[in-house]
């Protein structure tokens, strides 16, 4: 009696909705064997097909589109036919698979818009590679040009004696290439020499060498005997014409007075000069213009002797300075090649 009682208690405590056994608040638990066989009874879920990774091998039919000869190779569409547009298919097997295909053939055709907007895309990177290769190749000539320009001056100014920079007056430069440490053997040259490198104490070799033509005109071409017959008068329209000061002007018509003394002396001011050199001239190997130096022993001696011998602006620097300007000493630097030159016109 009991046990029917309570099948019957079971039965009313779980009611039917919709065919699905739910609880009443009288109880709490299914039966096991109810609850499984309501789950059978449950509707079943209609299946999505997933959207395959990659699009099966087989081509797809269109519904809408004549079938392709086997003689066709492209699927381009004759001339003024519409564009084509994607075709939707059936979903009977295969779901959203099948629109997503013909999406992407319809893409993939010559003739449709996607194609042709790839194809103008294409071409303008082609024509953008051709401009920048284009101008790639003017820029890298000139910069060739302007490095093979740098690196020449840049070779040069190592070459030079570093004195000579980019700044320096031309008509210095062309005295450094030319003349400075050349050995002179000439009177009237020497005695130039002498003048220039007694003016340009306080002064600088640029402004001497600018003035130098007024220097011989003033001073006859700088002939000893012509200079040392000026007298007064001729001393003071110097001074006035060419503005040279007048303690300057007196010390070099003195100066060409000794000259003539020493030339009968020793036959020529050339032999008394190189006479202290034993008329080998001295050459130098500095790597940098700091470590010449402006005067030497040798520069002492002379200046010494030719003090005593009543010549005037004529200290140890400047008869160093003669020493250079004359090649008696060659003071050009080795990575120059006025070194070399210098040294070989020595050996002469």
């Amino acid at each position: 009696m009991c046990s029917s009682k309570s099948k019957n208690m079971n039965q009313e405590a779980i009611s039917q909705i919709n065919g699905r056994p739910v609880l009443q608040p009288k109880s709490n638990q299914v039966p096991t064997l109810d609850r499984r066989n309501s789950l059978k009874k449950s509707p079943p879920k209609p299946s999505i097909h997933p959207i395959p990774s990659k699009i099966p091998s087989p081509r797809p039919t269109f519904l809408n589109s004549p079938p392709l000869s086997p003689k066709s190779k492209s699927l381009r569409n004759p001339a003024g036919s519409e564009k084509p547009k994607p075709v939707k298919l059936s979903e009977s097997t295969d779901g959203g698979c099948r629109e997503v295909m013909s999406m992407v053939i319809a893409q993939k055709q010559p003739g449709s818009i996607a194609a042709a907007r790839r194809e103008e895309v294409a071409m303008k990177q082609e024509e953008r590679k051709k401009k920048i290769s284009h101008y790639g190749r003017i820029k890298s000539v000139k910069s060739v040009k302007s490095n093979e320009k740098n690196l020449t001056v840049e070779h040069e100014k190592k070459k030079r004696c570093s004195f000579i920079t980019t700044s320096s007056d031309p008509i210095y430069v062309a005295y450094h290439d030319t003349e400075w440490g050349v050995p002179v053997h000439d009177d009237k040259l020497l005695f130039e020499l002498l003048v220039l490198t007694g003016a340009q104490v306080g002064s600088d070799w640029t402004s001497v060498l600018k003035r130098r033509n007024t220097f011989r005109e003033a001073f006859s071409g700088f002939e000893a005997e012509l200079v040392a017959e000026f007298n007064e008068k001729k001393i003071h329209s110097i001074v006035n014409d060419y503005g040279i000061g007048l303690s300057q002007v007196l010390a070099i018509v003195d100066n060409s007075k000794q000259i003539l003394k020493v030339k009968r002396d020793f036959g020529s001011f050339n032999k008394y000069i190189w006479g202290f050199l034993k008329h080998k001239p001295v050459t130098t190997k500095y790597t940098s213009c700091q470590k010449i130096p402006v005067k030497t022993s040798k520069s002492e001696t002379i200046s010494k002797d030719m003090v005593r011998r009543g010549f005037r602006f004529v200290g140890p620097t400047v008869i160093h300075s003669l020493m250079q300007a004359a090649g008696l000493t060659n003071d050009h630097l080795i990575t120059c090649p006025r070194h070399l030159e210098c040294t070989a016109m020595a050996a002469l």
